[in-house]
């Protein structure tokens, strides 16, 4: 296993561990499938695990899995504050120490803001002493590093970056997501301010891999000298010495042995040139099915009513290429779930971002194609929802 180390000093495992996805039975985990899953890449030197409070009976299985094979001082626990259900810094601290109830165990090693959105988000979290009991958890060792996860633009996130002394952060990032959520600017943005940077969905949800477009399928068949699509999409990142720690949702020991090799076997700098251009391939086929050509490039921002604009051209044409579900609950997260909406009906058509665009899309009218597709009743009641109860 490849390690990298964080701004202390840690070593973290290039490969960590995503709990969200552990199999179920019923409505409860399987608890003895996780169990051999999560030793099996432990053994293999895998020493970072995420969970999260949210993540359905997430946090008390992995608890009882390092409870039982008296394993959690080989292990980095990352879990996160469901700050947006919290109204008072007592509400902060119930939930923290439900965590570790859950998790058996009397500290966190990487305990985030979950989904922090926007600077006015942090602000309010401010306003509620969230700085001073942060502090105190550092000051007593309950928690050991502090960071945030991230869905949203990189203008955003570089701002939420440099307005606390964060230890690490976690972002969406993959060879799709190159230009658009944090991007590979932000990834390198935090790098250089000497943050580690934890990389969520590096397969898209598995879209990188089962719902490729059986074109793309084939080329990395052909062209791929025995790579699998994602073998393909975690060497991507591992090329970058910025990314710290790829988390990946497993739940099979073979899929566990075959990042576990991946992540070995890639260093910074190993991809190759073929490689490169395999990705490049993929990626024009799957914008085959793009409606918009939107490249992310950012020259339409910031449109004067906050529109995401090309945060909205992803999820828009993820609805092509990825499915409806998916592409509407990204919008949903990026856009609604944050003190400042984003939204495309936000848009009252004045011009200036097509103005400014280099592919020369009509803006405007596809913001209102976006719109009706990705704002059905369950955005909008979600949305309501989100402003009544000021969860953000």
């Amino acid at each position: 296993m490849e390690y990298r180390e964080d701004k202390k000093g840690n070593k973290i495992s290039a490969l960590g561990f995503g709990c969200m996805r552990f199999t179920r039975k019923g409505s409860s985990i399987d608890l003895d499938k996780a169990e051999k899953e999560v030793m099996e890449a432990i053994a293999s030197g895998v020493n970072y695990l995420d969970t999260a409070y949210i993540y359905p009976g997430s946090e008390a299985a992995l608890g009882e899995i390092l409870y039982r094979n008296h394993c959690r001082s080989k292990v980095n626990i990352a879990t996160k504050l469901p700050h947006y259900m919290i109204k008072s810094i007592n509400g902060v601290e119930k939930t923290f120490q439900e965590e570790l109830k859950r998790l058996k165990t009397d500290y966190v090693d990487y305990y985030l803001m979950h989904m922090l959105t926007d600077t006015s988000t942090w602000d309010k979290l401010v306003k509620m002493g969230i700085p001073d009991w942060i502090k105190e958890k550092l000051a007593d060792g309950t928690i050991r590093n502090i960071g945030f996860s991230y869905h949203g633009n990189t203008e955003m996130f570089k701002q939420l970056i440099d307005v606390y002394n964060w230890d690490f952060c976690q972002i969406q990032y993959n060879y799709l997501d190159e230009n658009s959520q944090a991007g590979r600017e932000g990834l390198q943005y935090a790098h250089a301010k000497g943050m580690p940077v934890i990389i969520m969905e590096p397969l898209r949800g598995g879209r990188l891999v089962n719902l490729l477009p059986d074109s793309a399928k084939q080329l990395i068949r052909q062209q791929g000298k025995g790579i699998t699509p994602a073998g393909l999409a975690f060497k991507w990142l591992y090329d970058q010495p910025e990314v710290t720690c790829v988390l990946s949702g497993m739940n099979s020991i073979e899929m566990v042995k075959e990042n576990v090799r991946t992540a070995s076997e890639s260093p910074a700098g190993s991809l190759t040139s073929e490689e490169e251009e395999l990705i490049e391939q993929v990626k024009e086929e799957i914008n085959k099915s793009v409606k918009v050509g939107c490249t992310g490039c950012g020259y339409c921002m910031p449109c004067p009513k906050g529109v995401d604009i090309p945060g909205t051209f992803l999820c828009y044409n993820a609805v092509y290429t990825e499915g409806k579900s998916a592409a509407r609950m990204d919008y949903l997260r990026c856009t609604a779930f944050r003190k400042n909406f984003s939204s495309a009906s936000q848009c009252v058509a004045c011009g200036k971002c097509e103005k400014h665009c280099p592919q020369q899309i009509e803006i405007r009218k596809e913001l209102k194609n976006a719109a009706r597709e990705l704002e059905n009743f369950t955005y909008k009641a979600a949305k309501s929802a989100v402003k009544l109860l000021h969860l953000y």
